[in-house]
């Protein structure tokens, strides 16, 4: 199975040195300044459909192929209309063998005035969608291939060249779940080549294949071989691999993604009596199907990786690329009479990590008729990489130019144990080869993560919750503000999300209703993972974290004044930590000072029970260490007792003897050293520099 390529630092880099319009994902035109665009005539129409009829791979775990919707038309109120119900058990009455019913692809094609800039599009419909972000009736998928029917070459430059052919493909475009998702797309093309879909089980994403591999997904060039798609590349830190921003083929490049069974009205899809035709053999396999996305106590680990089913090609097509089944060409012309294509929502709930456990359901969505969707008339609204369509500008001056929107954006990794702390006392971070899926709450329509990065276009100015779900990991949820300049807005820390398993997730809550404040913002950080979760904090709140970690929790209020209370969940207990009067000020700083002194003091002594200092010879060493870190707890405490009582320069000298008696601490553990466990000595040294931070926060602000 293939490593994952792209980490935190990866995706920082990229951000952090591309301006608004250059990040891939990042959507970047809506159409409103391209020219106007007309239907290419019929014959000319099917000449381009016929010359770049793609070649379609599936995945062998497939259960519904491109077919033709119009056998499972009704009439519906005066109108022609595709029932969800009739579509699904209909295909699945009729899909009797190995051969799919009716396997048809659809085109059109239009083109741009006065302009030699057209465009022939491949519509698939499928009967269902089922994957692990949603599932819903009927499914359209689009490759836009945009042909330039002067012959014009990219070094040509707005004038046909004699040498060239005429109809040169200028750009693909291989649509990606949603606009909300970035599309895979391929700049300039090989016009002796074939275009090649490969795609997702059960979403019908569309990944392209260009290269010598005719049936993977490639993301980074290998050798002489050819990357599958042009997007724009993110860079990392040491400049050693660029990955493609775009969504690719997760299966196909070493990530594993649980499929959910789809359910209506409480029960299995297939269990329903209007669906006679469908059994549970016809969706998804059980080998890559969860019941539902928490009913793992951690992510799974043996999702069987892609591989190839079902080869189609155009009926017409001689040559070229083996296949298994040949389909119809058929103009979308023909289906503009089906007004709608209909059904019941189904949808599954996401857990959101917040007092009651809310949930947000309503985020499953269907595209809807081709005909009815801005970019059947233009197919440019549909570019989704910026770079691709700076060139088709300067190329064509049909295209519009680029303009940046927001993106909401962040890596999701895993938080584990960590080999260099303490048992159950520290973390660290890793990526995951299991995908996760985000929802914007105040945005209908979950995005799958490719690569372990979550990207959701085209996001409003203002404040969202960003909600973040694994299989076999409990929920995340944080408030993202957005800014209205557009460009990308970093969700988590600096970018990154931790997720915990599930069985080793346990919830920590705080009301700020009960702080003597207003509490504004909530961070927490491991003594080794660093800052886990850093957001706004509007209302009762929670976060999960891992039960193996020792934690800090900070907050905030609109003062800016700072406090801070120390966490430590028990791996034995189910139930929730909660942060009793979360306030502010000199006196819970004091406090967490003296709890975190206390908790290391403990864990040093208790080795004089055993023989491990004695053996070393360091039992003095230890002894005159958890005496220093006792003079700290001490300290700690009567500066708290001064600060509640109103008395902020008692408070201040004890914390000034406080930080003297630090510094004797570090001395001590020095010393001491040779004779603790290395784990333990270096989680002494990080609470020891978390306690001096502070204690300095103690002294410099003004609220007891």
């Amino acid at each position: 199975m293939a490593e994952p390529t792209l980490d935190r630092r990866t995706l920082l880099a990229s951000l952090a040195g591309a301006g608004a319009a250059s990040v891939a994902g990042c959507s970047v035109f809506d159409g409103g300044e391209d020219g106007d665009a007309s239907e290419v005539e019929s014959d000319r129409a099917r000449e381009l459909a016929t010359r770049f009829a793609p070649t379609l791979y599936f995945d062998e775990n497939e259960p519904w192929f491109p077919t033709d919707p119009r056998p499972y038309t009704s009439e519906r109120d005066g109108e022609t209309v595709v029932d969800g119900f009739d579509a699904f058990d209909g295909y699945h009455e009729r899909f009797t063998g190995e051969q799919p019913p009716d396997p048809t692809v659809f085109y059109h094609a239009v083109e741009y005035e006065d302009s030699p800039l057209a465009v022939v599009q491949f519509w698939l419909y499928s009967a269902f969608d089922q994957f692990t972000t949603n599932f819903h009736w009927h499914d359209w998928e689009v490759l836009h291939v945009f042909v330039d029917s002067e012959g014009q070459s990219p070094s040509d430059s707005r004038t046909q060249s004699d040498d060239t052919e005429t109809d040169e493909p200028q750009l693909y475009v291989a649509s990606s779940h949603s606009r909300k998702v970035p599309n895979n797309e391929f700049l300039d093309p090989d016009p002796e080549g074939v275009p090649r879909i490969l795609s997702e089980l059960g979403s019908h994403s569309s990944a392209l294949s260009v290269n010598d591999s005719l049936d993977e997904f490639q993301r980074l060039p290998e050798g002489a071989a050819l990357a599958d798609i042009t997007n724009s590349a993110i860079e990392t830190l040491e400049d050693v691999a660029a990955i493609p921003f775009a969504y690719g083929l997760p299966r196909d490049e070493g990530y594993r993604l649980p499929y959910v069974v789809p359910e209506y009205e409480g029960a299995p899809l297939y269990d329903h009596p209007d669906l006679p035709s469908v059994e549970r053999s016809d969706l998804v396999s059980d080998a890559l199907t969860v019941r539902s996305l928490d009913s793992l106590s951690s992510p799974p680990t043996d999702l069987p990786d892609r591989s190839t089913g079902l080869v189609f090609k155009h009926a017409e097509r001689e040559g070229g690329d083996e296949a298994d089944i040949e389909y119809d060409l058929v103009p979308t012309g023909e289906l503009e009479s089906i007004a709608d294509f209909t059904g019941p929502q189904l949808s599954f709930e996401f857990a959101v990590p917040e007092f009651g456990e809310d949930a947000v359901a309503g985020h499953i969505t269907t595209t809807g008729a081709p005909w009815g969707q801005p970019r059947y008339e233009n197919p440019a609204a549909d570019i989704t990489e910026p770079n691709h369509r700076a060139a088709l500008a300067e190329r064509y001056d049909a295209i519009g130019e680029a303009a940046s929107i927001n993106t909401v954006v962040a890596s999701i990794s895993e938080a584990v144990p960590s080999g260099d702390a303490p048992e159950d006392e520290g973390l660290t971070t890793q990526s995951s080869t299991v995908e996760a899926f985000a929802l914007l709450e105040s945005d209908p329509e979950a995005v799958p993560t490719f690569n372990g990065v979550a990207a959701v276009r085209d996001v409003p100015a203002g404040e969202h919750r960003l909600t973040v779900n694994r299989a076999g990991a409990a929920p995340h949820s944080e408030p993202v503000s957005v800014a209205d300049e557009g460009g990308p807005t970093l969700a988590g820390v600096d970018g990154e999300i931790p997720t915990v398993a599930t069985e080793r997730a346990r919830k920590v809550e705080l009301d700020p209703a009960e702080a003597d404040s207003d509490l504004t913002d909530l961070a927490v950080e491991d003594d080794f993972a660093g800052r886990l979760y850093d957001a706004p904090l509007s209302g009762p709140d929670a976060v999960y974290v891992h039960d193996g970690g020792a934690y800090t929790a900070a907050v905030r209020d609109a003062d800016d004044a700072v406090g801070a209370f120390r966490v430590n969940p028990d791996p034995a207990a189910d139930e929730a930590v909660r942060i009793e009067r979360p306030n502010t000020g000199k006196a819970s700083l004091s406090t967490f000072l003296a709890d975190i002194s206390a908790e290391t003091q403990t864990e040093i002594q208790d080795l004089t029970e055993t023989d491990t200092a004695t053996e070393v010879g360091g039992a003095a060493a230890i002894t005159g260490l958890t005496q220093a870190l006792g003079a700290v707890a001490d300290a700690a405490r009567r500066a708290a007792e001064r600060a509640e009582a109103g008395d902020a320069a008692g408070a201040d000298k004890r914390l000034r003897g406080l930080r003297t008696a630090l510094e004797q601490v570090r001395d001590r553990l020095a010393e001491a050293r040779e004779a603790l466990p290395p784990a333990l000595a270096t989680a002494a040294e990080k609470r020891l520099n978390q306690a001096d931070r502070r204690a300095q926060q103690a002294l410099d602000q003004a609220k007891l």
